[in-house]
């Protein structure tokens, strides 16, 4: 049996803020390990790092000491724009927000993604159908997203972030502006789709059903990162 990949490896990271005359330790050298295909929750309270935390993994920050591996690749050697182009590449991001550009249709927004790593445009059109129909917008296409309700927003996001095929699914809170039954419908496609084409994800929660879909749920507090549930599937 071949030996499971590593997506996901920090060591030693540490990220500290300036508060006035007072120097806030946000994460305190912490060592994470997230296996490729693994679906992974990180809980803990407002302020606790959660968000740094995934700015970290997914290149948008730089740790103040230790190191940051996603999928074999060490982002604390690279410069900013090397960490850009990557994340470009081989990350995809779900936030709170949605983030959708107003200005672009449905189909347009998931393209962006596509024309940003340079997919020839036909690849580009069959990819963006299929992902659509997987999340239940293809006739949602020309729409633009202030006719979209917040679950079908998030909907278009999810298929956005999946579009480049990344190696690895960063979430923030995905569900935090939706209601309960647009939030069970929105995690489980996620849940579904990412474990379909054999993604890692790491989604900083504070749901507990979130937390129940995911193979392991981590906590930080304090700097520090605790396991407090794991299973097999």
């Amino acid at each position: 049996m071949s030996e499971t990949l590593t997506s996901i490896q920090l060591r030693g990271i540490t990220r500290r803020f300036r508060e006035g005359e007072r120097e806030h330790i946000v994460l305190d050298g912490i060592d994470l390990d997230i296996r490729q295909g693994e679906t992974v929750a990180l809980r803990g309270r407002s302020g606790s790092g959660k968000s740094t935390l995934l700015n970290l993994i997914g290149g948008i920050d730089a740790p103040d000491a230790g190191s940051v591996t996603v999928a074999g690749m060490d982002l604390t050697r690279l410069s900013e724009r090397e960490r850009t182009l990557f994340r470009r590449r081989h990350i995809g991001f779900v936030y709170q927000s949605f983030n959708l550009v107003p200005t672009l249709n449905v189909a347009d927004n998931v393209r962006l993604v596509l024309e940003l790593n340079k997919v020839p445009a036909a690849q580009a059109s069959t990819r963006i159908d299929a992902l659509l129909a997987a999340v239940g917008l293809a006739d949602r296409a020309e729409s633009y997203p202030d006719v979209l309700s917040g679950g079908e927003q998030q909907r278009v996001a999810i298929a956005r972030a999946l579009a480049h095929e990344p190696a690895v699914m960063l979430a923030d809170e995905p569900t935090g502006n939706l209601d309960d039954v647009s939030a069970e419908g929105v995690l489980k496609l996620l849940d579904k789709l990412v474990r379909d084409r054999s993604h890692t994800m790491l989604i900083a929660t504070h749901s507990q059903y979130v937390a129940s879909l995911c193979d392991r749920v981590l906590e930080l507090h304090n700097g520090r990162l605790e396991e407090t549930t794991s299973r097999s599937r």
